[in-house]
């Protein structure tokens, strides 16, 4: 049976704040969890004033605590801006906390420069990501000189997170599951790319065979016409975080119905409706199986990051429902 993943930004609704959309994200995470859905991930950005979600491992922490079988993970933490350590230890923190139930989502952001100078002040060189990712695992399986505390029986998962080949390959031969964002590639090339993981894959300690997930937009409504009125909400969102001076908050579906788009905004909307699954829930269900077929996934990741959390939490309802997801 495909299993079924949610990973949210918390969005900061317009009209509302940080906070609330922190305390959002607890709820629908626990409304994942009732609902039967197998992970809740959490992301992390920075420079995106319109999502609070900037330190997924604080977050997840919260979130565990808030939910009792689920697993919490990240979708992901990006490695080059941290030392390894530090990422073990927090992650082995919240693995001795809540053991079997961590999820450690690595990815390599390539921009904002600026970001990765505040967060890296004091390092003298860049380390590869290659020898970061051989570094978290030799912390995980306690074969480096030094340990990362606390000592833990159990490991998180490790997932390697990416839309290109290179971080596939680097996955296959680490040894690590992979999720592939196909919200922000959806093309054939990505057949290719899972394809050449699962041939190159090595087992190691973590992993025995290779395992992979796909990560998709999806705007859940009742009906066909409600997701659409939702999805001009995330287009407007999309042109925004894409331009020079987003707003910091995500923008309603009353003020995306009332800016309208130019001509030049109207195609790049039609560009990034190639990046979603709008409709009622049987279609998008359809939709879900049908990318996952042709790529083989064993896992999809569905990012509902649409306007208002009524709007999250209904859609991940009927998701859940259409899938028939186990109810506790």
């Amino acid at each position: 049976m495909l299993a079924l993943n949610l990973l949210d930004y918390s969005p900061i609704d317009e009209g509302k704040t940080a906070r609330q959309a922190l305390l959002e994200t607890t709820e629908l995470a626990q409304l994942a969890e009732r609902s039967g859905y197998k992970r809740f991930w959490v992301a992390e950005h920075h420079k995106v004033a319109s999502v609070a979600g900037s330190s997924p491992e604080m977050l997840m922490m919260h979130l565990a605590a808030s939910t009792s079988s689920i697993r919490i993970g990240s979708g992901g933490v990006m490695l080059p801006h941290y030392s390894a350590y530090k990422v073990a230890e927090n992650f082995r923190m919240l693995e001795a906390l809540h053991p079997n139930r961590i999820d450690l989502g690595i990815g390599r952001s390539r921009s904002y420069q600026a970001v990765n100078k505040a967060l890296n002040s004091m390092r003298e060189r860049a380390v590869p990501y290659e020898e970061q990712l051989d570094l978290l695992k030799q912390y995980f399986a306690d074969e480096a000189a030094l340990s990362a505390m606390p000592i833990t029986d159990t490991a998180p998962e490790l997932w390697l997170l990416g839309t290109g080949e290179g971080s596939a390959v680097l996955a296959a031969e680490k040894g690590m599951a992979y999720s592939y964002a196909h919200f922000a590639r959806p093309s054939i090339d990505g057949m290719d790319i899972i394809r050449k993981y699962r041939s190159a894959f090595k087992a190691s300690p973590f992993l025995e065979k290779p395992k992979v997930m796909i990560a998709v937009f999806a705007v859940v409504a009742e009906t066909k016409e409600q997701a659409e009125e939702i999805a001009k909400a995330f287009d407007l969102w999309l042109l925004f975080v894409e331009s020079n001076t987003p707003p910091p908050y995500y923008p309603s579906i009353e003020t995306a119905k009332l800016r309208g788009f130019s001509a030049n905004e109207a195609e790049k909307v039609r560009a990034n409706r190639k990046r979603m699954i709008i409709g009622d829930p049987d279609f998008v269900k359809a939709e879900i199986e049908r990318i996952a077929d042709r790529y083989g996934a064993d896992e999809v990741t569905v990012i509902p990051n649409v306007a208002g959390a009524e709007n999250r939490m209904e859609g991940i309802r009927l998701l859940a429902e259409a899938f028939g997801l186990a109810h506790l």
